[in-house]
C-alpha cells in the first residue's frame, strides 16, 4: 500500500538472487564477470535495484530504511 506520496507505506523490500542469463543482454554486457545479481524488489513487485552481492543489498535497503527480506 502506497501513502499520500506514492512511498510504500510497509517499507519492506524483497531480495531475490538473479542468475545473469535470466537477465536482458544490454543488463548482461553492464555485469563483468559476475554471474549472479541481487535483485530489490519492492511489495508490489516492481524490480528498484540490482546490486552485485547480498551485503550491499541489504546495505542499501537498510540505507533507506526498508527492512530487507530474502525470497528463496
Amino acid at each position: 500500500m502506497k501513502d499520500q506520496f506514492g512511498v510504500l507505506e510497509d517499507r519492506i523490500v524483497y531480495l531475490k538472487l538473479i542468475d545473469k542469463n535470466d537477465l536482458p543482454d544490454e543488463v548482461i554486457e553492464q555485469t563483468g564477470d559476475l554471474e549472479q545479481l541481487w535483485s530489490v524488489h519492492n511489495s508490489e513487485g516492481e524490480q528498484l535495484a540490482l546490486i552485485a552481492d547480498l551485503d550491499q543489498a541489504y546495505d542499501l535497503a537498510r540505507e533507506f530504511r526498508y527492512s530487507p527480506m530474502t525470497v528463496h
